[in-house]
């Protein structure tokens, strides 16, 4: 099995999954079960993923459904700021602007799978 604690993209993954479990926490009783518990699993979903595309050798296909789960999560994260599930801004916002480096970090991963061929 391939070692990816290294992974830039798994470090963040797993900072931000760290995170999610400590904000939901914070979520009134009714989110915390609904839209906490959804965006936990999400998180901890694209970790596992994310270590199973770095022991692929084709790792487009499993790249490609981490982009559909983070983009599930940004809905989630938007939905969860809409009904004030979040405790403050600030943790809305720290939460954002993680997931958008996770999700550049993949679209650069998702990239280098398929390189511009040379001419």
């Amino acid at each position: 099995m391939a070692q990816y604690e290294h992974l830039p993209i798994y470090k963040k993954m797993f900072d931000l999954t760290v995170y999610t479990e400590k904000i939901a926490q914070n979520f009134s009783r009714y989110h915390k079960y609904t839209l906490g518990a959804e965006m936990r699993n999400l998180t901890r979903g694209i970790l596992v993923l994310l270590t199973r595309a770095n022991s692929m050798k084709d790792k487009k296909a499993t790249l490609l459904e981490v982009r559909d789960k983070l983009e599930e999560l940004k809905i989630l994260a938007r939905l969860a700021k809409e009904v004030k599930a979040f405790s403050s801004f600030n943790s809305f916002e720290h939460f954002v602007k993680e997931l958008v480096d996770v999700s550049r970090q993949n679209e650069g991963w998702l990239r280098s799978q398929n390189p511009p061929p040379k001419l």
